[in-house]
């Protein structure tokens, strides 16, 4: 598909970000709870501190405002977050790699943020930051296996790409192994493992916001400074250090944001598939492959597209709630192989 011309990006961006507001705002309302659009639009309004809404919302129960602004909110921003950033790293991933199989995981982060959480789990997240805990070796684990595929991969001053992809298996399927052993031996824990690995949102609060949204907001931004270096690495790495690009550099500090930024959202949303594979591949068949439209387009897709499945996780068979990783891999797959049936998978 051709470059979208520059005077319909704009148009685009700001459709997709009335979009995104509008499925957040849908979304809060959604649930056992008779909560209108409107009134959920005032209540989240509420919760800014420049906005006076006091005599407005008394209007409304007690009971919304605590459910809007104290449970739904948080939640959706979260998810927005987790979702707008999953998304961007898929892209960077993919161009950096020229490979459509790239996705977010492909450094190890997710074995190794599988693993921090299990070790976590079954030392009973015992330490000084209580509850932290489980986020924190979430965190480290996917930063530890960054640095060792990074490590094994480099060659002197070069890290080639095909081996970080091989790197990344390798280490990958070595810190599965290792979580597969600590579920076996721990059997009490399993279920709560095996949860986490799937993704959920399920009890997070603005403690959860306030934390993740630095580290995810600032490497959405970073990554999106690449969109140039990232189109003239798809002709190739030579071809790319004759435009000026110095692809070394750009190629340590994608994979540095890259790890940071998925390390950040899995440690508290757990692994969640296919969101930074299938969106990239969805939007670029929308817009093509320029990476200054497609880097933000998939940030805001991936945002709609997870906080519409993780109300899809906790509604469907309320008071149940199923992990979201289970609805994006239901919505994902089918998706992914249409793409492979119709040989849409290319980034050319």
């Amino acid at each position: 598909m051709l470059f979208p011309h520059k005077k319909y990006w704009k148009a685009i961006l700001l459709s997709l970000v009335f979009a995104c507001l509008v499925t957040m705002l849908f979304c809060m309302t959604v649930g056992p709870a008779d909560i209108t659009i409107p009134e959920a639009l005032l209540l989240s309004l509420d919760r800014l501190p420049l906005l006076e809404l006091s005599k407005q919302v008394g209007l409304y129960p007690p009971s919304h405002r605590t459910i809007i602004g104290e449970i739904r909110m948080p939640r959706v921003v979260l998810a927005s977050l987790v979702g707008a950033a999953l998304a961007a790293s898929g892209t960077a991933m993919q161009g950096l790699f020229k490979n459509p199989m790239a996705d977010p995981y492909i450094l190890g982060v997710s074995a190794g943020a599988s693993l921090g959480a299990a070790l976590a789990i079954v030392s009973g997240k015992a330490g000084f930051l209580g509850p932290w805990t489980l986020p924190l070796y979430a965190f480290l684990g996917a930063i530890f296996s960054t640095w060792l595929v990074y490590s094994l991969a480099r060659l002197g001053n070069k890290v080639p790409v095909y081996t970080l992809l091989l790197a990344g298996v390798a280490i990958s399927s070595l810190l599965s192994s290792l979580v597969s052993f600590i579920m076996l031996i721990n059997a009490e824990e399993l279920k709560q493992i095996v949860y986490w690995m799937l993704g959920s949102f399920s009890g997070t609060g603005w403690d959860q916001v306030k934390v993740a949204w630095p580290f995810l907001v600032l490497g959405i931004i970073f990554l999106s400074f690449f969109a140039k270096d990232l189109n003239a690495m798809l002709f190739g790495e030579e071809a790319a250090q004759n435009l000026g690009v110095n692809v070394e550099l750009t190629k340590k500090l994608l994979l540095t944001f890259s790890a940071l930024t998925v390390a950040a959202a899995v440690s508290v949303s757990g692994t969640i598939g296919f969101v930074g594979l299938i969106i990239p591949h969805l939007v670029r068949l929308l817009v093509g492959p320029d990476h200054r439209i497609l880097l933000p387009t998939a940030i805001l897709v991936g945002a709609i597209f997870m906080v519409l499945t993780d109300t899809i996780a906790r509604t469907l068979l309320a008071p149940v709630e199923i992990p979201v990783g289970i609805i994006t891999a239901f919505c994902g797959a089918p998706f992914f192989i249409y793409l492979l049936k119709r040989k849409h998978i290319d980034l050319f």
